[in-house]
């Protein structure tokens, strides 16, 4: 709002400046025809000495008016201030609530009312001719100068006559627009002299009535059609819209006619420009003759003749605005005295006329093909674009509108409303380019494919297609089109379609591969009827071994991750259950098919949608552990560690984990027995299976580049064609060939021997999350990590004996995806050393160790004995803890396997510390020998 009340005293200023200019004219020619003793004598031939002053007046009182008309047409900005005024009033009762001063807020409320007064209350206007023109201490007196007001009416009179004879006929170019400055003059006329001529009052009204019978050229038929409907709130009829755009299209039609025979168009204005000069000239050279000739000498005539020779040697010259000026001003003072006969005044006067006129041409072609007032009436824009659609055969008529579109640009550059014009140009792109695409773009899409499906089915019953019976319409018209230029843009209807259709075509035969034939079909027949120069997708009509899509897989990854389970070493995917007698694997060679099937393209879109899936399990993770009864055990735990490390040996209790995670079965379970904790296991298992994909599909896709690019001998020196095939001089499709080739070899050998790190990707993209002090109560994470390997040992125990059972629902033999969560969760929390603290798995060998050794002693000791069912138990116990050691000797091994691929060896300090010197190497590395003379410059982190 403060930038509102600064424009608004930006304003006033200008308002203000109008009004001393209006004060000073006025007043000059008060004093002009005060002095001057041949007052009569210039009464008489005013309207060639001061008719462009008058003109001139006329044009800023038009301005005043129009001020006042847009202030009082604009309803929000009335809305606004009037809420503005209220806002003060609340800080005028508690200033300092809002921080302002008491001193300061009286001066700033007279402001407003004072702005309030000369701007929006509709009296800009009425305040410029109500000012006193009479000076108050005995100078210029201009109410009473008799003198000034028959001249001041006589000069009124004389330019209403010229714009009268004008208006409606052919010859009418800019008089229209003088009517308001004319009914201006009148008033201030009036207000000067309180005189009125009611005749010449009766001629203004009688034009004013003619309004639009009187409408001269195209541009001013569309501009009061349209506002009238719009000022009168009234619909306007789908005829009256279309009949409009026509007009507008025509419009355009003659600008550009204009610009696009402008060479002879200069040529030919050249000419009459230098006939007009001429013909002045001769008329200035007679006249100049004549007060030559007379021997009586006076100052008077001395002015006159310095005026005419002025004028000459203006007129010998390129006729530009500021000559066409001077020229003006020296004829005013240079036709005083009978230098010029009557008869030769006016031809005078009508050659400058012309002059001016064939001097602005350009100028005034382009004012008047100006179609910046269509910004206020775009709602009739989709229902043009819906009458192109129907009429395909005037297609080209579109440039025309984009034409008369962009003229709305410049306006628009000059808004005040907002923080920067661009934002508003935005808006209008945005606006116009979304109409375009749902009335045209869009529609003719669909047609096209409609179209084509229809025209291939033709062996099937389809709806009826006769011409005849259900019409046609030639959409080829449509691609016939040069691009439109529109803002930055080129929008080529053409390629919009084909991409479109390509796009579509691809994804379409990627979902049923045995439709490829159907879709070649349709693109060859878009190519004969439409022109359209369609992409080929190479995509195979069939795949062995192809197994899960990975565009499937990353359709549906949450869905994935939940039903398969990896193995870390194999690299596989292995279904967990299967209404069938068999499950389904995905390995390096299945990712690799798919890949090859859907390009290189496929594997950063599913590294994205991987990104998309670990954000929702993340939040999930971070409310767990934000729980209130997790977070308080795990603080505990910590503690409890802290005091105890000591006395055992720095290495977390096993009974501590095992109380854990029988514990947090008293929180509650699911109606499937599963636990919190259980829970949690799974979830990051599937984060662990989501990472175990992404690699698989780095692997995949180095395995599918390595065997695109095994034909090639040596990887290191590959010759390169294209200068081959120049050397030889073959044709130019041969050199495009094997420029070609050199771009797949060089992409396949780049690709072969380099791989993303996308775990670092997905490492980087977290992990400042993951330890910004917000999320505190991740960093209790790794001392829930050994409860977490208590119960995946149990469950993993507990899939493998299912088994050797009858009913396998729920066996497993691995699940590699826990070990890969649990690596990739404490990287992203910088956590390896806080876990590596706890001395987790060798607290659980000497755990395990020491009960086997005590189960061993006991069947040592009990060999002996009789008791066969107690012996019996021992070994059961025996072979139970073995299990469990081996368990976690297996999670052991992959969990540290697991931090081989995130770097375990490093912590987020040191992987910082070591990037460092990597671009401070690179950087001394690019200076050269420079490095060591001049310090190297820094390097900019984005």
């Amino acid at each position: 709002m403060g930038r509102f009340v600064s424009f608004l005293q930006e304003l006033s200023c200008f308002v203000t400046r109008c009004y001393e200019v209006v004060m000073n004219v006025v007043h000059q020619l008060a004093v002009l025809y005060t002095s001057n003793k041949n007052a009569p004598k210039i009464i008489e031939t005013s309207g060639v000495h001061f008719q462009t002053m008058y003109e001139h007046l006329g044009e800023l009182l038009t301005v005043l008016l129009t001020l006042d008309e847009i202030v009082d047409n604009h309803a929000t900005l009335k809305d606004h201030w009037t809420m503005y005024k209220r806002l003060l009033k609340s800080v005028h009762h508690n200033p300092s609530k809002f921080g302002i001063q008491d001193d300061k807020l009286k001066p700033f409320e007279k402001l407003l009312l004072k702005l309030e007064g000369q701007l929006l209350d509709g009296l800009i206007f009425q305040g410029c001719i109500e000012q006193r023109f009479d000076s108050l201490n005995g100078g210029v007196s201009v109410s009473k100068n008799s003198t000034f007001a028959e001249e001041f009416a006589h000069s009124i009179r004389a330019i209403f006559a010229n714009v009268e004879a004008k208006l409606g006929e052919p010859s009418e170019i800019d008089q229209r627009d003088k009517y308001v400055g004319i009914c201006g003059l009148f008033v201030l006329h009036f207000q000067i002299f309180r005189t009125v001529d009611k005749k010449f009052y009766k001629s203004l009204l009688d034009v004013c009535k003619k309004g639009f019978l009187y409408a001269y050229s195209l541009s001013t038929i569309i501009k009061t059609t349209m506002n009238l409907y719009m000022s009168m709130q009234k619909p306007m009829t789908k005829t009256s819209v279309k009949a409009l755009c026509r007009l507008t299209e025509l419009l355009k039609a003659i600008e550009h006619t204009f610009y696009r025979r402008s060479m002879i168009v200069a040529d030919s204005v050249t000419q009459i420009t230098q006939h007009l000069q001429h013909q002045a000239l001769n008329s200035i050279s007679v006249a100049k003759k004549r007060v030559i000739s007379d021997k009586k000498y006076s100052e008077q005539r001395l002015d006159v003749l310095s005026a005419l020779v002025l004028a000459e040697n203006t007129l010998n010259g390129p006729s530009t605005k500021q000559r066409r000026l001077i020229v003006s001003l020296a004829l005013s003072v240079g036709t005083q005295m009978k230098t010029f006969k009557d008869e030769e005044l006016l031809p005078l006067q009508v050659v400058m006329k012309k002059l001016g006129l064939i001097s602005e041409l350009r100028e005034r072609v382009r004012a008047q093909c100006d179609c910046c007032f269509l910004y206020w009436h775009r709602a009739v824009f989709p229902i043009y674009l819906d009458d192109v659609y129907e009429n395909a055969v005037d297609a080209a008529r579109l440039h025309y509108m984009f034409s008369a579109l962009r003229d709305c640009v410049p306006a628009m550059m000059y808004s005040r409303h907002l923080e920067s014009s661009e934002v508003l140009l935005e808006c209008y792109d945005r606006e116009i380019m979304e109409v375009l695409n749902e009335h045209m773009l869009d529609k003719l899409c669909k047609e096209i494919e409609k179209d084509l499906r229809l025209s291939v089915h033709t062996h099937l019953k389809l709806d009826d297609r006769n011409p005849f019976r259900a019409g046609m319409k030639d959409l080829a018209h449509f691609f016939s089109l040069n691009p439109i230029r529109f803002f930055n843009r080129f929008i080529d209807l053409k390629a919009y379609v084909t991409h479109y259709l390509d796009k579509t075509f691809y994804n379409l035969t990627t979902v049923a591969l045995h439709d490829w034939a159907t879709y070649s079909e349709m693109r060859n027949l878009a190519t004969q009827r439409y022109g359209l120069t369609m992409t080929e997708a190479h995509l195979p009509s069939q795949t062995l071994e192809q197994g899960l899509d990975v565009l499937e897989i990353m359709r549906n990854i949450h869905v994935f991750v939940s039903r398969y389970l990896y193995n870390l070493n194999n690299q596989i995917f292995i279904e967990r259950t299967s209404n069938n007698k068999h499950l389904n694997t995905i390995n390096i060679r299945h990712i690799a098919n798919s890949i090859r099937t859907h390009g290189t393209g496929i594997m950063n879109t599913t590294v994205n949608f991987t990104y998309q899936f670990l954000r929702k399990k993340f939040y999930i993770f971070s409310q767990f552990m934000y729980d209130e009864h997790i977070k308080s055990r795990l603080i505990k735990d910590i503690r409890l560690f802290r005091e105890v490390k000591d006395q055992n040996d720095h290495k977390y209790p096993f009974e501590r984990a095992e109380k854990f995670n029988r514990g947090i079965r008293k929180l509650g379970v699911t109606p499937e027995g599963q636990s919190y904790l259980d829970q949690f296991r799974q979830l990051i298992s599937q984060i662990g299976n989501a990472m175990g994909y992404v690699r698989m599909i780095r692997s995949g896709g180095l395995h599918c580049c390595s065997s695109a690019i095994r034909f090639v001998p040596d990887l290191e020196d590959i010759v390169n064609f294209e200068e081959l095939v120049k050397e030889e001089g073959l044709s130019e499709e041969t050199q495009k060939a094997a420029r070609q080739l050199d771009s797949v070899l060089g992409d396949l050998t780049r690709n072969s021997a380099e791989g993303t790190e996308y775990f670092k990707m997905l490492v980087d993209v977290f992990a400042p999350e993951f330890r910004s002090p917000k999320n505190m109560h991740l960093r209790n994470f790794y001392i829930i990590v050994p409860p977490l390997t208590l119960n995946f040992v149990e469950h993993s125990i507990s899939c493998k004996e299912k088994l050797n059972k009858k009913n396998k629902s729920g066996a497993a033999f691995t699940d590699d995806g826990f070990a890969m969560g649990v690596a990739y969760i404490l990287k992203l929390l910088d956590q390896y050393q806080e876990f590596d603290s706890l001395h987790w798995f060798q607290s659980v060998r000497e755990k395990y160790v020491k009960e086997i050794r005590a189960v061993a002693k006991q069947q040592n000791v009990q060999s002996t004995g009789q008791d066969e069912k107690l012996l019996q138990t021992m070994n059961l116990t025996h072979k139970r803890l073995d299990v469990c050691l081996q368990e976690f000797e297996l999670l052991y091994f992959s969990l540290s396997s697991a931090r081989i691929f995130f770097r375990a060896d490093k912590t987020a300090a040191e992987e910082n510390q070591e990037k460092k010197e990597r671009e401070e190497e690179s950087v001394k590395t690019s200076n050269g020998d420079l490095s060591s003379s001049f310090p190297a410059d820094p390097v900019v982190k984005l």
